[in-house]
């Protein structure tokens, strides 16, 4: 073969090359609702704007704390659509409001997971916490109900000292129970109020997470649970949004302490997520109707959808993950 023909044949080659190159890297930018699946295996395509219920929701009102399972529409949880992939395998975990809303959601992740998992939750939600417990040993996993007042310190630490005892030990600690209690007026805010707002969002997890520290190793997560009212918050709602603020606040303080401990420490800050935290005083009757559909995806959340998000943050993936506050919004640009 001449050197011609050598050159011509190498022309040839690299042509051909980029050519696969160009072609492979197309059908990696075409998207998957454009693509087929030989097997059928893709995954579904959603459209997240009718994925749930769209406003206008029907008025309803409960007495607080109010219960999941007598809302309409009922919240979704992820009780038939999450589909666990061991990521959380043999770790321990106190989730405190895990009878409902977010708490609910990241408890069925967790299990589904592979973790066992302690619930805290007020008394009076025994028959959502109940549907909780069994859907948590139909994984196979632990499941320990552990009803109280987390207005209380001594129910704090003693929440702590049984899960501890009846996991076995402790590596996950979700602070997620809050009270939300709407008042147009401040001079119609009680000191009871504003006193029962401050303990369950504000004192509880300051109790929880100081009686859990000496039992959490390195590799532990804390997870707190905020609100888009920390960053924008809602002029009726000026004891919870204070109480989210300081939340953020203590994530990101927390986390410069306890990362030398090598013990993660993140929060999690829904947008308007549907849960009994709106229908039991939280909301009013206006603002419930219309929940969410000021949002560019035009309807309130479930709190399945962020049910991911509490499963990221306490998996080992997430090693290099604290500090930091992680938002499902529906769009209007919180975190």
């Amino acid at each position: 073969m001449s050197s011609s023909e050598n050159i011509i044949s190498r022309r040839n080659l690299v042509a051909n090359l980029g050519a696969g190159i160009a072609g492979a890297a197309l059908t990696s930018a075409v998207p998957a609702s454009a693509q087929t699946s030989g097997d059928g295996t893709a995954a579904p395509f959603v459209d997240p704007t009718t994925k749930y219920p769209k406003p206008p929701y029907p008025g309803q009102s409960q007495p607080w704390p109010g219960l999941a399972s007598k809302m309409n529409p009922r919240p979704d949880h992820g009780e038939t659509s999450y589909k666990g992939s061991g990521r959380l395998k043999g770790r321990k975990a106190l989730i405190t409001g895990g009878d409902s809303g977010m708490g609910r959601a990241a408890a069925i992740a967790y299990a589904r997971e592979g973790a066992d998992v302690v619930i805290s939750y007020y008394p009076s939600e025994e028959p959502d916490a109940k549907e909780v417990i069994q859907l948590i040993k139909a994984e196979g996993r632990k499941g320990i109900p552990l009803p109280g007042d987390l207005r209380e310190e001594v129910y704090c630490k003693s929440l702590v000292a049984r899960a501890v005892e009846g996991l076995g030990g402790l590596d996950i600690v979700v602070s997620n129970a809050g009270r939300q209690q709407q008042c147009e007026d401040i001079m119609q805010l009680t000191t009871e109020a504003f006193d029962a707002t401050i303990k369950t969002n504000i004192y509880a997890p300051f109790w929880i997470i100081k009686a859990a520290l000496p039992h959490l190793r390195p590799g532990s997560a804390i997870i707190a649970t905020t609100s888009e009212q920390a960053y924008d918050p809602a002029g009726n709602l000026y004891d919870y949004a204070q109480t989210k603020a300081a939340t953020m606040n203590y994530v990101k303080s927390l986390a410069k302490q306890f990362g030398p401990k090598g013990i993660r420490v993140n929060g999690v800050a829904p947008g308007p997520i549907w849960t009994p935290l709106q229908i039991s005083g939280g909301a009013t009757q206006d603002h419930l109707i219309h929940f969410g559909e000021t949002y560019p995806l035009r309807r309130a959340g479930q709190p399945a959808e962020l049910a991911s998000i509490y499963v990221q943050l306490a998996a080992n993936d997430a090693s290099y993950t604290t500090g930091n506050i992680y938002g499902a919004g529906g769009g209007a640009g919180q975190p």
